[in-house]
């Protein structure tokens, strides 16, 4: 895939007649495929390429990549794919190996309390929003005190 500029925006075209995308992301396309089959075990391979801006041929290597890592396992039912996650698998590179990518998985796959909408603070770093930690159907937003280990009530 070349990459073609597209002026002062920071942006390249996908793909021919594809939208244009950021010319970098945080995120690798093998780590974008993984979160698309978290979110969506049965999803067809044509969907992944497209929700992650890739062709079909890339998106079936990058599955190929991730089950012979030991990332997912792939299973056929009927003439559908089905798609199972690995837990406590590691990532990759060396400064960030001793993590498991269920993190991750976890960071994308919770919704936002508040749907995306408006970030809650802490009341001693307005710029640093609470962490949230997803119980059952519950979202419970774990408040940082001064006080040793307080943690809200249920």
């Amino acid at each position: 895939m070349t990459a073609e500029r597209s002026g002062g925006s920071g942006l390249e075209a996908s793909r021919p007649g594809g939208p244009a995308r950021p010319a970098w992301t945080f995120l690798t396309n093998h780590g974008h495929v993984l979160l698309s089959v978290a979110g969506d075990p049965d999803i067809l391979v044509a969907d992944i390429a497209e929700r992650v801006g890739i062709t079909t041929r890339a998106a079936l290597q990058i599955l190929k990549d991730l089950e012979s890592a030991g990332y997912l396992q792939r299973a056929r039912v009927g003439r559908r794919t089905h798609y199972t996650i690995r837990p406590h698998q590691h990532f990759r590179h060396p400064a960030t190996a001793a993590q498991e990518v269920d993190g991750l998985l976890r960071l994308f796959a919770a919704p936002a309390p508040d749907g995306g909408r408006q970030r809650r603070r802490n009341n001693n770093s307005p710029d640093r929003a609470l962490p949230v930690v997803r119980t059952g159907s519950r979202m419970q937003v774990i408040l940082e005190s001064s006080a040793a280990g307080t943690r809200p009530e249920h």
